[in-house]
């Protein structure tokens, strides 16, 4: 494992301890100010890490009964400062999500400055 994965999957090991414990201000810390939320026919930029807290506050009813959270990590390509990571999200047994995922060093350490939305792979 090159020192690259192991630092994202570091990030994704404590991104996913978050989700789990629903705690939107651990999040919300992990996300570069300014960022970018590339969603499909919206590109959301987010200057205050307040915006982050109130989107997780506010999805958490997204995942109400999801108590297992698994993920499976691609490292995409890396430059100085900066990695690009795909992560499918699986909950309770099942791929729910996937995103790609720009990190960059922050004050302690990756922090997500792009995130966009992928479509989960066809698995039949």
């Amino acid at each position: 494992m090159t020192e690259t994965q192991r630092r994202t999957d570091e990030f994704f090991e404590h991104y996913q301890s978050a989700l789990l414990a629903r705690d939107e201000k651990a999040i919300a810390k992990m996300y570069a100010i300014p960022s970018l939320i590339l969603f499909p026919g919206q590109s959301l930029v987010v200057t205050d890490p307040e915006q982050t807290e109130r989107f997780f506050a506010m999805a958490w009813d997204q995942y109400d009964g999801v108590t297992a959270v698994d993920r499976e990590l691609e490292i995409m390509g890396e430059a100085p400062g900066t990695v690009w990571a795909v992560v499918t999200w699986t909950y309770d047994g099942s791929p729910r999500e996937r995103f790609c995922y720009q990190l960059v060093g922050g004050p302690t350490g990756n922090q997500i400055a792009v995130l966009t939305p992928m479509t989960l792979p066809d698995r039949g």
